[in-house]
Parts: C-alpha cells; structure tokens; sequence
C-alpha cells in the first residue's frame, strides 16, 4: 500500500497540523521511549516537523510527556515524547518519569523503544525491552544514530533484545525514518486507518467581491493573532519563578498528573500542555519551565527552557504569573510579570500556597491578611494595576475555582471590541484637564477608534504630530477600563496627526 513512496524524502511528510486537537479521540497514538539521552526528543522533533521539545547533549532533559501530531502518508498520527526511562531507579525525578511513560503507553497503539546505535547494548535496554514485550503492544526497534551506511551493520547487534521489527534510523538527519512510520501504519487495524485518513479537499474557491466586502476598511482592523483560531479556545500560559507550585496548579485545574510534581525547584523543563473545556469554552494551558535569573541558569537544558518558556508566553493570550505567598513578591516575580505585560499577554497573578500563611501557619503569628498582602503585591507590580490578584492553595485546591471564571471573563475582555461611535462619545466626557500634562506636550484630541483586539489597542487622533505624554496615556488607560470593563489585560494606545 506503501511501497509507491518509498523513495521520496521523508522531509517532505513531516507536516506538523497545529490546529489538530491532540486529545481528539479515535487518533492512533505512537509512543517514543528509551533510556536517558538515545535521542528520543530529537526523533519526536524530527516527526512532527517542529522543537517542540528541548534537545541537548546533556541525559534526562526530557521529563514530563509531550504531545505532537504529524500526518503521514495521509494519515493523522498523534506522536507522545517520554522522558529517559530506567526501570530500576526509585529516586523521585526518575520514578516520576516511570509513571509518565507508562501513561503514554496505556494511550498508545505501537510504541518505538528507541536505543544508541553508538553504543553497546545496555542493562536498562534490555530490561525496558521485556518490559514492553510483556505489555502486547505493537513494539518497534528504532536503532539511532546510525548516520551512514557503513554503520547499519552495528545495528543488528540490537537483535539481541528480541523486537522483530528492527530500523536503523538517524533522528538528526531523518535517514530511515519513512521505513519506520511505513511499518507503525500497517501495523494499525484497517479501520482505525480508514478512519484517520486526511480529506483531500479541493481548495475554496474565494468570492472576491464578498471578500473585499467584509474586510476592514482599516488594515490595522484585521486582527491577526484571531485569524485562523478557534474563538472558542484560550491559551493559558502558568509562568513563574521555580518551585512556586505551577506543576501543581496545573495538574489541579486539568484534574491529572499530567505534569512531574516535586521539591526539585527547575523538575520542568519542556513545556507541557492539557486542554480543558467548561461550560462550551476550551482553555489549553501550558505550564511553563520556572523562569530564573540569567546568572543562575547553569545548564544548556536550563537555559533552552527559559528560552522556550518565554516563545511559549508569548505564542499565550493569558498568563497565570504564580507567586510563592510565603516569600511575597520579588524582583525576579515583577520581571517576568514584565514580559508578559511588554508582549501584550492578559495577565492574571495567582498567589499560591495561601494556606501557609493562614489555616496551616506554624509560626505563631496570626493569619495573614489578604488586603494587606495585596496592597503590598501591588506596590511591587505597580504596571499591574488592571491585573485581578487571587489567592489559592494548588495542593488543598482551595481557590482554583474562581480562576476559571476569571480566565473566562479577561478571555471575553481581550477580544472585546468598542465601535468607533462609542469611543467618541466616551471622549466627549473625558475631562483631559485631570491628567496632569506639561503645557507643552498637550494635544487636542480629534477623535479616537480602536484599531485591534488580543490586546486592545486604540489609535487617538490628535492635532499634533507629538508623542503622547505619559501621563495621558495612563489617565486614558484608566478611563476606558472604567467605561468599558477591560480587565486582566494591557491597554494600547499610539496616537497620530491627523493631516
């Protein structure tokens, strides 16, 4: 059935589908596995045609499971990444990383235990070998690192391990790959390949008059980051320093373990994703890798998850900024607050932990106030005034339900928009004499419209081709907030001479 394609590159399959929903039912599943750093990751990457999950030469990068989906042949194929396996290691990161995998495997119809083609066989091999062995599985051997030709007889050392569907692949440069995913689609029923196959649709044929018609007569209208999203589901990105419980508070609005929880501060490194849907809207959220300081980033893995921690932000539309109640807010919280703030990212601050410092204190002292503490958090996060402060517990679970109907409200709010009429009217009762403005600097305004949503941003027209001073935009910023109800998100405003 296959056979026709063998000879094309197999770059030209790996076609990543980001619109997919991952947990859509029905999807077969592939699980990757293996010992610690045999180059799972990069052959995940490699078939789902993206660095979804962090590469490096130093083992155990990978921990949590990450999802991907590709099509292939033209067959959808939803791929799981496992961090390294090894069955006999009861310490806390490697016993969780057990437990992961053997989530993936309970989802998954094949499975590819993937081994160093560089190295010798190894203890740990064999053992997880048996292990999947014993499961029923559809059980297939990826050799890696087996770069050339001339290497491909070191691969049938691994016969040894007694998988029958044996492929000498090279992750890195996508040799052998078509073989191996040839082998995993047959290996499926004909039904569930039936019911997977990609419609091959003939491309819509555009009515250009209706299309000239319904776009905005101002480009800045079009609204770019909506186009092609579903309305109905919002991307929520948990970020914060390490070990302020964003695992934890993950695994409790998603109802699982989907995220690897420990007393580790950095145990997340990819960024892992579940999607929830209440009440008819979708949330995805993607708990993120603690964000440290510069000079305290000492590994390569360290470093690249900060780096994807913060594409992930922003690629967000809201970020859940958690903080540690029983260190208050610091600098580094103000900073990554920052980030999310300067790329126009909602922005809700979760205080975490509030448990400890009132019904599971142990110091003698009273139970914190919650007034004062957030008076004191907004001290520090003065930029942060529109952003709604909640307090909970992720561990008692105390609290996390009012972050969905928060979450629902700024999501509403962020693609909020005001007609051009109502913004006018608003204007006419602005008195612009309360901003307190350098004669020099003032403008008068002619009109104002708003120009985007996600975040909202509104362009004021003035009589002066000067930059707005600072103190109008926060006094304008504030006002439409109180007109008009944005919440838990930035305000834009530029303004232009009107010739």
């Amino acid at each position: 059935m296959l056979a026709q394609h063998r000879n094309r590159s197999p770059e030209a399959f790996f076609l990543k589908k980001p619109d997919y929903n991952l947990q859509q039912p029905g999807i077969p599943t592939l699980a990757i596995v293996g010992r610690p750093n045999v180059g799972k990751s990069t052959l995940f990457n490699r078939i789902i045609g993206s660095r979804r999950a962090i590469v490096g030469d130093e083992p155990g990068i990978t921990r949590d499971r990450l999802y991907g989906e590709t099509e292939w042949r033209g067959f959808r194929l939803r791929v799981i990444d496992t961090g390294g396996i090894i069955p006999d290691d009861h310490e806390l990161i490697p016993s969780e990383i057990l437990k992961q995998a053997k989530t993936a495997l309970e989802e998954a119809q094949a499975v590819v235990l993937v081994v160093d083609g560089r190295s010798e066989l190894a203890a740990p091999d064999i053992d997880l070998a048996r292990m999947l062995q014993r499961s029923g599985t559809n059980l297939f051997l990826a050799v890696n690192k087996i770069d050339t030709p001339k290497m491909q007889p070191a691969a049938e050392n691994f016969r040894r391990l007694g998988i029958k569907n044996l492929f000498p692949v090279s992750a890195e440069h996508g040799v052998g790959l078509d073989d191996l995913l040839d082998a995993v689609l047959e290996s499926l029923p004909k039904q569930v390949q039936a019911d997977t196959r990609v419609a091959q649709a003939s491309p819509p044929v555009l009515d250009e008059a209706k299309d000239e018609e319904s776009e905005p007569e101002n480009p800045e209208l079009r609204d770019p980051e909506l186009r092609n999203k579903d309305p109905r589901e919002t991307n929520v990105a948990i970020i914060g320093r390490p070990n302020v419980g964003k695992s934890t508070l993950l695994n409790r609005l998603t109802g699982s373990s989907r995220a690897i929880v420990s007393p580790i501060p950095g145990t997340t490194r990819d960024a892992v994703d579940e999607l929830v849907e209440r009440d008819g809207q979708r949330f995805r959220f993607i708990d993120t890798a603690g964000i440290r300081r510069k000079g305290k980033t000492k590994l390569m893995a360290e470093k690249l998850s900060v780096v994807m921690a913060r594409k992930h932000l922003e690629a967000a539309d809201v970020a859940l900024m958690v903080v540690d109640a029983a260190e208050g807010v610091t600098a580094t919280d103000a900073t990554i607050a920052g980030y999310a703030h300067e790329s126009g990212r909602s922005l809700i601050v979760i205080v975490n932990k509030w448990d400890l410092l009132t019904t599971k204190r142990t110091d003698g002292r009273p139970p914190a106030d919650r007034d004062v503490f957030e008076q004191q958090s907004r001290d520090v996060l003065k930029f942060l005034s529109y952003a709604p402060i909640l307090f909970v517990s992720a561990t008692e679970g105390s609290g996390t339900d009012k972050i969905f109907s928060t979450l629902e409200k700024v999501a509403a709010e962020r693609r909020k928009r005001v007609s051009t009429g109502e913004m006018n009217r608003f204007l006419k009762h602005v008195d612009f004499e309360r901003a307190s403005v350098p004669s020099s600097r003032r403008v008068r305004i002619l009109y104002m419209t708003q120009a985007a949503v996600a975040p909202p941003t509104f362009i004021l027209f003035t009589d002066r081709d000067v930059k707005l001073h600072f103190s109008y935009q926060r006094f304008l910023e504030n006002q439409i907030r109180k007109s008009f109800g944005f919440i838990g998100t930035p305000i834009w405003i530029k303004n232009r001479a009107r010739e």
